[in-house]
């Protein structure tokens, strides 16, 4: 059995807060294509994108209502420059994965949601966090080098959370100043502390309000499921039912982001390209570092002048998605990699019910059951008791009850 992977593996990230840079945007803004689409989204999201992007200061785009919107605009709309029919896309992307609010634009490079329901919802995401935040005066810490172990003692004794768990050598703690302080005064050992510009504790209990208001405007959300492998922040699983992409992304805003799990999952699936959407330069750095060694190719686009360069990278990484040849609501796909075990009752069935179990894949980390989110008659199994798996593969095809 294949490992369900060989070649090249192209993976699009996006950037979260903090990668805002001031007059970012400016080089961008000189195509007149992307001014007018910037200038929609603007619309939509009844804030001047163009301006914070070109005018503000450093200060006033750190404001999460104003940052995590025009984060979001420019992965959007820098996408459509780069991908013109996204059809191609989604045949040459082995996975998408968003770093904090970047989940929100990795759900619409992947299909889940529009950009106009992206942008609604990072509007009233912003503007929640950034209400919660002045609940509490509280911030964030990133603690770089020290040994793992005795990095997260440090924080659980100063009661801080591990807000962003960014691979080997940059965690990043969240919790109240006098408990950021705290930390300053009895640092890990051989570890260096640099204060983020953030507004508040993100990735933490303290932005529970803002999840429940997140939560109820998710419930009037259409979604459709990726057309692309979609990696989670919470656990670097890879989800293929779009309503469960949208919880986890409302959920994330009060759970820490496990960006070295979301790492795994592209080691697992075999990539070979990461190209950063911009502002680009933090992940495609973490990359590096993460990937040293290995034969992992990073791109951080950051001005239109790379695009020739990075469709080029594209071309050279994209491969056919296994996801691409057959219509997304028919399948059911592996969240990680490890072993698929076939559950019983699901092999001798012809027809499943929504949300049935169809079996689990055994991990080194877990054991992960599988559902069938939609239901639906079996046509084919793809794989067989005992077979090797890797995230994002084809597991199940189901035709839809109802169906034609």
């Amino acid at each position: 059995m294949s490992d369900g992977h060989s070649g090249s593996v192209l993976v699009i990230v996006a950037p979260g807060q903090g990668a805002q840079t001031p007059g970012f945007l400016a080089p961008w803004l000189e195509e007149p294509t992307f001014a007018d689409r910037i200038e929609w989204l603007s619309t939509v999201a009844g804030i001047d994108l163009a301006h914070h992007g070109t005018e503000s200061d450093a200060d006033t785009i750190r404001d999460t209502s104003i940052a995590q919107p025009l984060l979001v605009a420019s992965g959007l709309v820098t996408a459509l420059a780069l991908f013109p029919h996204p059809a191609d896309a989604f045949a040459r992307i082995g996975g998408v994965a968003g770093h904090s609010v970047g989940e929100l634009t990795a759900a619409v490079g992947a299909r889940v949601l529009t950009a106009e329901q992206a942008m609604v919802l990072v509007r009233e995401r912003g503007a929640a966090m950034a209400d919660a935040a002045r609940a509490t005066a509280t911030g964030m810490t990133a603690v770089l080098g020290g040994e793992r172990e005795d990095v997260l003692a440090t924080l659980e004794r100063h009661g801080l959370t591990p807000a962003n768990d960014n691979g080997p050598g940059q965690i990043v703690a969240a919790g109240t100043t006098e408990q950021l302080a705290a930390l300053q005064t009895e640092p890990p050992a051989r570890a260096r502390l640099a204060p983020l510009s953030v507004a508040g504790a993100f990735h933490t209990a303290h932005m529970e309000p803002a999840v429940d208001r997140m939560r109820t405007l998710a419930r009037s959300v259409s979604t459709h499921d990726p057309r692309t492998p979609v990696i989670s922040n919470r656990d670097g699983k890879v989800v293929h039912d779009g309503r469960e992409v949208l919880q986890r992304i409302v959920g994330q805003i009060a759970h820490p982001v496990r960006w070295d799990l979301c790492l795994e999952t592209m080691a697992d699936l075999g990539v070979t390209g990461i190209l950063e959407m911009p502002p680009a330069g933090v992940l495609t750095g973490i990359a590096k570092r993460y990937f040293r060694g290995r034969d992992v190719e990073t791109f951080a686009l950051s001005t239109p002048d790379q695009l020739d360069d990075a469709r080029a990278f594209c071309e050279r990484h994209g491969e056919d998605s296994s996801m691409a040849t057959s219509p997304t609501w028919r399948l059911v796909v592996a969240p990680v990699k490890g072993t698929f075990h076939v559950d019983e009752a699901a092999a001798a069935a012809d027809v499943l019910p929504e949300g049935s179990t169809i079996g689990k894949v055994v991990s080194l980390r877990d054991h992960t059951h599988i559902t069938a989110p939609h239901g639906g008659t079996i046509v084919e199994w793809l794989v067989h008791d005992g077979d090797l798996v890797a995230p994002g593969q084809p597991l199940l095809r189901l035709h839809p009850q109802g169906a034609a």
